[in-house]
C-alpha cells in the first residue's frame, strides 16, 4: 500500500518525520484528510487537533497556526508553531490557561487597544490542547510514533 512522506516541524525541532498511511489536519477552510496520491494543494493551518493514522496506530497532536503543503509524490509538510503529544500536556495547566484567555476577552470588551484575533487564537490552541490531552484521560491515546530520522 502507498505511504505519505510526513513531516511535521515547529521553530525548536523536527517534531515527526516519518511514512504513514493518512493524516487528518486542520485547516482555515475546514477539517481535511490527505491519504497518499492527494493532489498538490498549500493551506493555512489553524489550532486544532491534527490526527496521523499508519497501520493500526492513530496518533493525536495537538497544533497551532501554521501552513501545510501537499507536495507531489505523496509528501506532506506541516510547519506549525507548537505540536504536541497527549503525554506533553498537562491538562490542568491548558485548562488554567485557556480560563485565563477567555477572562481577558471577556474583561476587554469595549475597549479598544485590545488585540481579539490574538485572544481567539490562544483559546483556540489551548482548547486543542484540551481536546488532545483528553484523549490520553480517555484512554484513546496510543503510544506516539517515533520518527525514523
Amino acid at each position: 500500500m502507498a505511504k505519505i512522506k510526513f513531516k511535521i516541524v515547529t521553530p525548536e525541532k523536527v517534531v515527526l518525520e516519518k511514512e504513514i498511511d493518512q493524516v487528518t489536519l486542520p485547516t482555515q477552510a475546514g477539517q481535511i484528510t490527505v491519504l497518499p496520491n492527494h493532489i498538490p494543494l498549500l493551506s493555512a493551518l489553524q489550532a486544532g487537533e491534527l490526527i496521523i493514522k499508519n497501520d493500526k496506530e492513530e496518533i493525536a497532536l495537538a497544533v497551532s497556526s501554521g501552513f501545510i503543503e501537499v507536495k507531489p509524490n505523496s509528501e506532506v509538510v506541516v510547519l506549525t508553531e507548537t505540536a504536541e503529544h497527549a503525554d506533553e500536556i498537562d491538562e490542568a495547566k491548558a485548562q488554567a490557561a485557556k480560563d485565563r484567555a477567555e477572562k481577558l476577552l471577556q474583561d476587554s470588551k469595549g475597549k479598544e487597544a485590545v488585540d481579539y484575533t490574538a485572544l481567539a487564537t490562544k483559546i483556540a490552541k489551548e482548547l486543542a490542547r484540551l481536546k488532545v490531552a483528553k484523549r490520553k484521560s480517555y484512554g484513546q491515546h496510543q503510544p506516539k510514533i517515533e520518527s525514523e530520522s
